[in-house]
């Protein structure tokens, strides 16, 4: 007895050239031209080209990437700066403290805003500022959002210089805090209760951690929301969707 030998298979789109393997996806007889390695298995010409987005898809995404452009850059420079302080340990460079103010060293009002004390605080920091980047950025306009985000950096320095002068602060915590303010204000003056969303319970929760654990700037905290809340009045009232 024997046994017949398989039939011999040809390339889907080249039929003159004979070929043992598959498409794992849509199991067509394909060369090794033909196919691209796959997580699993290879795929055919067609199925890769069919698993990328459409053209209309890709535009989509990255009209959206624009619409944050405000948000990744400060997410960029945050992290910039974060990894230069630890680098050169350049803290003392950018910290905020009533003792060097007197010194006539104002621009640390802003470059405390993007130092960070530790991966966690920086980390936490940006999770929150993409998330809160991708409501407001869109919904304001760049322009807005970039005033929003600095001139409630400045009111959380403020607020850190009057509740303890004499320590040394830093942290984007006061712009972040600003843009939730912000956020639920904007939310209430559309009829929104911003605690029937992820915006009130997200304050109200960092609000008690700010309370709870030692260390943190409450006077940065609370500075940097009130000072989103009353631009946010302003800012988003007319035109929030």
């Amino acid at each position: 007895m024997t046994i017949p030998p398989p039939p011999i298979e040809f390339c889907t789109r080249h039929p003159d050239v004979a070929t043992g393997r598959h498409c794992t996806r849509c199991e067509r007889a394909a060369c090794n031209d033909c196919l691209t390695p796959a997580p699993v298995g290879s795929h055919c010409v067609d199925c890769v080209r069919s698993a990328r987005p459409s053209a209309a898809v890709r535009a989509k995404y990255w009209n959206a990437s624009q619409n944050v452009l405000v948000t990744r850059t400060l997410i960029a420079i945050n992290i910039v700066v974060y990894v230069w302080t630890v680098a050169g340990n350049r803290e003392f460079d950018l910290g905020l403290s009533q003792s060097y103010i007197d010194n006539g060293e104002w621009y640390r009002v802003i470059t405390s805003g993007f130092l960070h004390f530790g991966l966690i605080h920086v980390g936490m920091n940006m999770l929150l500022l993409w998330q809160l980047g991708q409501l407001l950025e869109p919904a304001m306009g760049r322009t807005k959002f970039t005033a929003l985000y600095f001139i409630a950096m400045v009111g959380g320095a403020i607020g850190a210089l009057l509740v303890e002068p004499n320590g040394l602060t830093g942290g984007a915590s006061g712009a972040v805090f600003g843009l939730m303010a912000a956020a639920a204000v904007g939310l209430k003056q559309r009829g929104i209760n911003p605690m029937q969303t992820g915006i009130g319970s997200t304050l109200i929760l960092n609000l008690l951690i700010t309370f709870a654990i030692p260390g943190i700037s409450i006077g940065g905290h609370i500075g940097g929301a009130l000072t989103g809340a009353a631009i946010g009045y302003f800012l988003l009232k007319p035109r929030w969707r």
